[in-house]
């Protein structure tokens, strides 16, 4: 007798299927939806579907129809990640990945193996590596990494500022966070575009991401080596020097964690948020008019748009019940920002604004919470507001029908984003972002020779009163690092 496959529901009653005939999806075994191949090309669409037929909690198939399920409520996400005594992040425990279901060449075995990170340890060991980032993070200096960002922005704006036109997604929103994260992490001198295009190809999970991975893992060890023997002060010497005292290699992937989480989710950040500006005018309208600020606008974005649409994996570490669903010990669960936050038990009308308010899932929670989700959000900010600053008329440069996203399970990547604008003049990358040129400063004018006892007839220089700055203008400054 052919044994009965493991079903994370704890039936394989067709009966759980689709109504016949649904556009949406196509059931695969168990009556479970698939949440990949072309059955799942609208998953927006088909979370919505497994919300009405299901509850906060459902059960669905991964590649190769191995069982999971998806968490799609926000009050359920949040009691999941926040409740290490019931649910875990080491997938050594996932019971399809013990009978054999798993396979090692599964395309999503590199974001589910076990690795021994801070996000993926438990106990002892979770606090002794994840104090190390922590702490790294802590002596991070704020206000310089805004500079930083507002440098890099003037750069990038410069390259194509006197064209009119550019793909915000490729010269912008990509490359941004990758300059910023190599010059936090202490390694400015291997920022380079294959560096930005190897990261991209190591998480699109395309056939050359392994080698793409493998370039990324060197450029990191050299770092690592080189800080091990010659601190200095960035991330990766005081991860070396933190009392954890993480190995060559626990520091290493430990960089790599930051630089692929930070890099990935703020580049999708970016693009979101710029296309959220550029394409909702009441978004660009209370912008101009003061009602809303940058700031507010990315927050938008995050509830709307997170970077992460789910995030691989947690699992049970006992029997349990979680969304009105029976949850056994070693089951599979994917943390769901995107469904989670357009719940409706949360936000029952989702024209509805959410500014002040940061109870979305984009950055997790608990114990694995994002611990540079503020770099992220300074990233973006900064940003998109400098990129203003330089372009204040840019504009679509194409119907917003015609764009585009890369969809899978993990994220929801915007292609491409053109505009166009008026051509602008490069800037000073030292200055403070403006539409206008930096302004040549006037030659000096030799004063005439004078003879012995000779007086000067132009009268003196009265000083001009320095007129106070406004409280808007000083705090601006101040908030950009300058």
């Amino acid at each position: 007798m052919t044994p009965e496959p493991h079903s994370p529901a704890g039936t394989d009653d067709p009966a759980l299927g689709p109504p016949p005939g649904c556009p949406a999806h196509t059931p695969g075994p168990g009556g479970l939806h698939r949440l990949y191949g072309p059955d799942a090309a609208d998953l927006g669409g088909l979370y919505e579907s497994l919300r009405e037929e299901h509850g906060p909690v459902a059960p669905v198939l991964l590649h190769d129809d191995v069982p999971m399920w998806v968490v799609l409520g926000h009050a359920e996400n949040l009691h999941m990640v926040r409740t290490p005594s019931q649910f875990t992040r080491d997938s050594r425990i996932w019971t399809p990945l013990l009978e054999g279901m798993v396979e090692p060449g599964h395309p999503l075995m590199p974001h589910i193996a076990w690795q021994p990170i801070c996000s993926h340890a438990e106990g002892a060991e979770h606090q002794r590596l994840r104090a190390a980032v922590t702490g790294a993070m802590a002596t991070i200096d704020h206000r310089g990494i805004r500079r930083h960002i507002g440098r890099y922005t003037q750069r990038l704006v410069n390259e194509f500022c006197e064209a009119g036109r550019a793909d915000l997604v490729t010269r912008f929103a990509e490359p941004l966070p990758m300059a910023v994260m190599c010059e936090l992490l202490g390694m400015p001198e291997e920022y380079n575009e294959r560096m930005v295009q190897a990261a991209r190809d190591a998480l699109k999970g395309s056939e050359t991401a392994n080698a793409s991975h493998q370039y990324v893992l060197d450029a990191l060890s050299r770092l690592t080596a080189r800080r091990r023997a010659r601190p200095e002060e960035d991330f990766a010497s005081r991860l070396i020097a933190h009392p954890a005292r993480l190995s060559d290699d626990e520091v290493r992937e430990h960089l790599r964690l930051v630089l692929f989480a930070a890099y990935e989710t703020t580049a999708n950040l970016l693009g979101n948020a710029l296309r959220m500006v550029l394409t909702e005018p009441g978004f660009r309208a209370q912008l101009n008019g003061g009602q809303m600020t940058v700031p507010e606008a990315v927050e938008q974005s995050l509830w709307d748009e997170p970077p992460f649409s789910t995030v691989f994996a947690y699992y049970a570490k006992q029997d349990t019940e979680l969304g009105g669903q029976r949850i056994r010990r070693g089951d599979g669960l994917l943390f769901a920002p995107a469904p989670g936050n357009i719940d409706p038990r949360v936000r029952p009308d989702l024209t509805a604004g959410m500014q002040g308010n940061r109870s979305h899932l984009a950055f997790g929670g608990g114990p694995h919470e994002c611990p540079g989700q503020d770099i992220g959000r300074a990233i973006a900010d900064v940003g998109v507001d400098a990129l203003l600053m330089r372009l204040p008329d840019v504009q679509l440069d194409c119907d917003e029908s015609e764009l585009a996203w890369r969809e899978s399970i993990a994220s929801r990547h915007l292609v491409s984003l053109p505009v166009r604008f008026e051509p602008k003049p490069q800037q000073d990358v030292t200055t403070l972002p403006g539409h206008l040129p930096v302004p040549p400063q006037p030659a000096p004018v030799p004063a005439p020779a004078a003879g012995p006892g000779a007086v000067d007839p132009r009268p003196a220089a009265v000083p001009e009163p320095s007129r106070l700055r406004g409280s808007w203008q000083r705090l601006r400054r101040w908030w950009r690092g300058h």
